[in-house]
């Protein structure tokens, strides 16, 4: 049984789907007047990952997400470059789909855009105001907040205290400059907004007018999803007031449960410190992605549990590399033992290899099904790991070892994969354009061993035979020569009872 953390029950809960075998997803999507940064990523990630795992497990995964192209900050930003709105969304829009498909994130199943459902905003704020729930003032629409008794219950809030911290909004300034008492409540918020010169706006029972932030999501998971749906997802920022506001409005429009299941993700820190541009920390996933391999950046987020706090650092960043090269190392390892196996007794103990792996793969979904815990599914993708190569080390498979060895380098990369990192891809990109080994190894070997090609991985096993030939004749400089150039490529040489290879350090 899959359990996951509510936000609204503030505790584990059972996944408890609609209907059996499906899951139907809401993660709220970008504001699209810049690119994203890698606090942002996290969160698109983090539910990637919850996403790739629900279906790996037999759901069919129904994933929805919004792009908020008409905000107040994209019509800032328009202003400030001088341009139209509709462009600098258009621009933004296109960066995320972008970034997120360089990251390894599934395109959703629906990614709705603010602008091409308006019909179904003004709508679902026609039924708030007919409900008793909305107002409208001059143009402006605003959700009661009091007319919902449940408000405040998703983020542990207290209407009352609410209340009293907000007096100084009960007063507003009209487009005269007159102080006016324009809400009802200073709790009260938008649902739609009256246009103003220069800005987007489309045509409503209200006048001409753009929909409030909040709306937009409401409208949007109800036309697509249904009410109510399995699972709300998004970063904690949003639980307040964003996702409380879609629940307050939603709920009071259909007088049903908006969402089963609300997940939210933690916040990303840099070296420690809150992200923000004043203390230049501030990182867009596009520029990271420029110097990280996308499955390392992917790796160190892995590395902590998708709810708590993530400190990323170039530190960390170095630390997930190593930690998936020795996975991606431990995989080659597998292949060639796979590729060289003999008509040979086997040395291995095949049953308990047999064994090792089914217990690493339920180790793996007990670890995810406990709140999607990547850090200890990793853990035992890892341990996992290590048993296999202790088990194998030094020694040569006999043939009659192959599937067995096979099945346990296919659980590897199956279960990375579940985490979308495609361990074969990652280490094939690492190793350069032939697939095997840098172009600068055929240099190495014109000056080392007189090779005259220019295929790769024939230079390496020229520089292997000139080791050999320097080994049995004791010429132990030019063996260690050999050894050395390899090492600085990033390649480390093993003597197996085969033969010498060639693997990445």
């Amino acid at each position: 049984m899959i359990r996951l953390y509510d936000t609204k029950t503030r505790s584990k809960q059972n996944l408890e789907t609609l209907e059996r075998g499906k899951v139907g997803m809401y993660v709220c999507g970008p504001t699209v007047y810049n690119r994203i940064h890698i606090g942002n990523a996290r969160t698109f990630i983090s539910f990637d990952v919850i996403r790739r795992y629900l279906m790996w497990r037999g759901f069919d995964v129904t994933f929805v997400q919004n792009v908020t192209d008409v905000d107040d900050k994209i019509i800032a930003k328009a202003a400030e470059e001088g341009r139209d709105a509709a462009e600098v969304a258009a621009e933004y829009t296109e960066a995320f789909i972008e970034d997120m498909r360089a990251a390894g994130v599934l395109d959703p199943d629906v990614r709705p855009k603010a602008t091409e459902e308006i019909p179904a905003m003004i709508e679902l704020v026609q039924e708030l105001i007919d409900g008793g729930h909305a107002y409208e003032v001059d143009g402006d629409v605003y959700f009661a907040v009091r007319s919902y008794p449940a408000y405040g219950e998703l983020s542990g809030r207290n209407v009352d205290e609410m209340e009293s911290g907000h007096r100084e909004l009960r007063a507003e300034i009209d487009g005269a400059g007159h102080v006016a008492d324009r809400k009802r409540d200073p709790l009260d918020f938008a649902l739609w907004k009256a246009a103003k010169p220069g800005e987007p706006a489309w045509e409503s029972p209200w006048g001409m007018g753009r929909p409030g932030w909040h709306i937009e999501c409401s409208a949007m998971s109800r036309k697509y999803l249904g009410l109510p749906f399995d699972i709300h997802g998004g970063g904690a920022d949003l639980v307040f007031p964003h996702h409380e506001n879609e629940r307050a409005q939603s709920e009071a429009a259909c007088g049903c449960a908006f969402a089963n299941h609300w997940m939210h993700g933690g916040m990303l820190q840099v070296n420690s410190e809150k992200m923000s541009k004043s203390l230049g920390n501030f990182k867009l996933l596009h520029d990271v992605l420029e110097s990280t391999d996308p499955a390392v950046l992917r790796f160190l987020m892995l590395q902590t549990h998708y709810r708590s706090p993530l400190d990323f650092s170039d530190e960390r960043l170095a630390e997930a590399d190593a930690a998936l090269g020795r996975i991606k190392n431990a995989v080659k390892n597998l292949d060639w033992l796979l590729a060289n196996a003999e008509d040979i007794p086997s040395p291995l103990d095949v049953r308990a290899l047999m064994e090792r792996t089914r217990e690493a793969k339920m180790g793996f979904i007990l670890a995810m099904d406990d709140d999607f815990n990547t850090c200890k599914a990793l853990g035992e993708i890892f341990d996992f790991v290590a048993d296999v190569n202790a088990r194998t080390a030094g020694k040569t498979l006999a043939i009659t070892d192959v599937p067995f060895v096979r099945d346990a380098r296919a659980l590897v990369v199956d279960l990375l994969g579940v985490l979308g990192v495609d361990v074969e891809a990652a280490a094939q990109e690492a190793e350069g354009t032939d697939g095997a080994y840098p172009a600068e190894v055929v240099g190495l070997a014109a000056e080392m061993a007189g090779y005259e090609g220019e295929d790769a991985a024939e230079a390496v096993d020229a520089l292997l035979a000139v080791r050999s030939k320097a080994r049995a004749a004791k010429d132990w400089p030019r063996a260690d020569a050999v050894r050395d150039g390899l090492s600085s490529l990033g390649f480390a040489v093993e003597d197996t009872p085969q033969g010498p290879r060639v693997v990445r350090a």
